[in-house]
């Protein structure tokens, strides 16, 4: 029999969620709200008066092939980073989760790099991928490999796609890990009496087990890697070489604080609200219909 809790005063429920409402509704919605009436104006740089123009921020922002070019590069930024940093963590945490002896300490030398702010560690790639001084950038050049991500586009993109995925494996870590001790081993043994190896055992045992949680991390790092990699795109390339890492987070910075173009910017910002949200509504309809809870 399933047990409910029944409050005996009808306002109790509604004064202990009405903090966390509080907050959705000043943090999230009033500036949703107010990102989508600015990108129907154009206002001066001081705002002290602005000019209704309709559409005319939308029909101007696809117009624009320096948008057009932030468009797709936010796109194979975000798919990249949520495919290597998910599949890394996904390796490390099989790996991990085979360790008997000494298990605490890897676990922990690889849950450390989450603790490190999106800037640092944007900083900390930016050293090891410097040309002139990076141990990386030196490897490369013994390979016979020109690495100057200064003047060349893709390796700048690959090296903030390098370093976004980075940030988030720990992160990924933790939730594969707690999925993988949480599949019961008698399954797995099971699969090995019948003489299933390794690789069949994890594909058709394993991994299906998890989708919940890749389901889950699918979400999460993509929101990430289209929100919440500002600072380390800001603190590596500033967008550059010729905005070739300038993904949509960071143009809505560019056009708003540094162009002081209030109009576009908000605009830029609903477009890129819309864009994540359609992309998590297409994960939960379609997407999570593979998934076995």
């Amino acid at each position: 029999m399933q047990k409910r809790v029944v409050f005996r005063n009808t306002w109790l429920p509604y004064i202990l969620v009405a903090p966390q409402i509080l907050v959705t509704l000043v943090f999230f919605f009033w500036p949703s709200w107010q990102a989508l009436e600015s990108s129907f104006y154009i206002e001066d740089a001081f705002g002290f008066s602005r000019e209704w123009v309709g559409l005319r921020n939308y029909t101007e922002l696809f117009a624009d092939p320096g948008y057009l070019k932030s468009f797709r590069t936010t796109l194979i930024f975000g798919l990249c980073v949520t495919f290597l940093a998910m599949s890394i963590s996904l390796a490390l945490a099989v790996a991990a989760n085979r360790v008997l002896r000494a298990a605490t300490v890897y676990r922990t030398f690889l849950i450390w790099p989450y603790a490190v702010a999106p800037a640092l560690a944007g900083v900390i790639w930016y050293f090891l991928m410097n040309p002139s001084l990076g141990i990386v950038s030196y490897w490369l050049r013994a390979l016979g490999y020109d690495w100057n991500h200064y003047v060349n586009g893709e390796q700048a993109l690959g090296m903030v796609i390098v370093a976004a995925a980075w940030k988030q494996i720990s992160y990924n870590f933790l939730f594969f890990l707690a999925g993988l001790q949480s599949i019961p081993k008698s399954l797995v043994e099971a699969a090995a009496i019948d003489r299933a190896g390794p690789g069949r055992r994890f594909w058709t045992i394993v991994f299906p087990l998890l989708s919940p949680t890749t389901f889950f991390l699918l979400v999460v790092n993509l929101v990430y890697a289209f929100f919440d990699t500002f600072s380390l795109i800001h603190a590596t390339t500033e967008g550059g070489p010729a905005d070739a890492t300038s993904i949509l987070v960071f143009r809505v910075y560019n056009t708003g604080f540094i162009g002081q173009d209030y109009g576009s910017s908000a605009a830029q910002s609903v477009v890129l609200m819309a864009l994540v949200v359609a992309m998590t509504f297409v994960q939960f309809r379609y997407i999570d219909r593979r998934v076995n809870y």
